[in-house]
């Protein structure tokens, strides 16, 4: 069973081919704010995105190359506009087909049974995590954030993830330690600290300040 997003701005149309992709005995998601399609998309963890040009606030365009900037899923444009210049930007832009409007959901089933074949074991799902609008890729330990990218060392990767795994959640220098090394035994617990140290000066070069909480006496902990 596949997680597939659809980004359509005409509801009977949407809902059409929400209907049409869970009789088939997968998932559809509906995005309801198009001015938090990225947030929606990271929550959602989609498997395919099915993405129209003609959106409210930013084209499909738009959004085809934000979601690019944190994932390789795949994306398979639906729109009425059929002119070769559109087509060959939905491809620029990093989609991966195009399916013009109307069609038959025939059709649309065929193309993203098709592309679902050809990329699912590649990775099967994007992989994200996501706090106040910074994405954590699993995939590739790269951090987002405003539009700027990074990537991570192993160890920032590790403290990172275990700190986003665990929104709300003190985790305990003992337990970062243990991430870290697999074990806290034999580490200078100033080690830690340097680490920790190197992650938020990391963050900071691209715009993300007091990300990180230090508790005192007790660990770390995202901020709210």
């Amino acid at each position: 069973m596949y997680r597939i997003l659809v980004i359509e701005d005409d509801a009977s149309i949407a809902n059409s081919i929400k209907n049409t992709i869970e009789s088939w005995g997968n998932e559809a998601s509906l995005i309801n704010d198009f001015e938090q399609v990225i947030k929606e998309f990271v929550s959602y963890n989609p498997q395919l995105v099915l993405l129209d040009i003609s959106l409210p606030f930013y084209n499909g365009f738009y959004w085809c190359n934000e979601i690019r900037k944190v994932s390789k899923v795949p994306i398979i444009f639906i729109s009425s506009a059929s002119d070769n210049m559109s087509i060959v930007m939905a491809m620029n832009m990093g989609g991966d087909d195009f399916i013009i409007k109307p069609f038959d959901l025939n059709v649309l089933s065929a193309k993203i049974q098709a592309t679902l074949r050809r990329t699912y074991d590649f990775s099967g799902s994007s992989n994200l995590l996501e706090h106040n609008g910074v994405v954590l890729n699993i995939s590739d330990a790269s951090i987002t954030y405003r539009n700027k990218r990074t990537e991570l060392t192993k160890n920032d990767f590790k403290m990172l993830q275990l700190l986003m795994e665990n929104k709300g959640v003190i985790i305990s220098r003992e337990e970062m330690m243990i991430r870290l090394w697999e074990s806290d035994e034999y580490i200078d617990d100033n080690t830690l600290t340097v680490n920790m140290t190197r992650l938020r000066k990391k963050l900071e070069e691209i715009g993300i300040v007091d990300f990180i909480q230090t508790k005192k006496g007790l660990g770390y902990q995202l901020c709210d």
